[in-house]
């Protein structure tokens, strides 16, 4: 969720894209386009954790990539799926849960949050702007929603 990366960004992720210092990361995307995405400091700390606690008892040697499965070897599209999956039904969670959410979650919640359609554009690796455009979409239908039912609200108020 926190970079709003494609699974399939995610999965190619290496050790060295990474730079928690300045919480970026160098991401190859479709077509082979390199982009530099942001991330939260929730995100930085997870990762910090995971790569001093978690990746270093399942790396056995050299290895590159940045998330590794159980034996060491890179995680693949399929197992972040289904990790992901896994989480929502231990959430408890009544939809279920696939990586594509959580990056529909992080660009809604950008856009939510007033950011510059160029810029959740440029973070999402989108080459077309009207792309992007489906997202603010949504957030207008769940902002509408909100003032329905603020107004519904205050007019229960009014009647008490």
């Amino acid at each position: 969720y926190g970079a709003g990366l494609r699974v399939s960004e995610v999965a190619d992720l290496d050790v060295r894209d990474l730079d928690l210092a300045k919480r970026q990361v160098r991401v190859t995307g479709k077509g082979d386009k390199t982009r530099i995405c942001l991330y939260g400091e929730p995100a930085r700390d997870a990762l910090r954790r995971y790569l001093d606690d978690g990746r270093v008892q399942l790396v056995k040697g050299a290895q590159a990539a940045l998330f590794v499965n159980r034996a060491g070897g890179r995680l693949t599209q399929r197992s972040i799926q289904e990790i992901v999956r896994k989480s929502g039904v231990q959430a408890a969670l009544r939809t279920p849960v696939h990586p594509h959410m959580l990056r529909h979650s992080f660009a809604t919640h950008l856009i939510e949050g007033n950011a510059d359609l160029r810029i959740v554009q440029h973070l999402l690796g989108h080459s077309s702007p009207d792309t992007t455009q489906i997202y603010t979409s949504v957030a207008h239908r769940r902002q509408a929603g909100l003032v329905t039912d603020a107004l519904a609200r205050a007019r229960t108020v009014e009647r008490r």
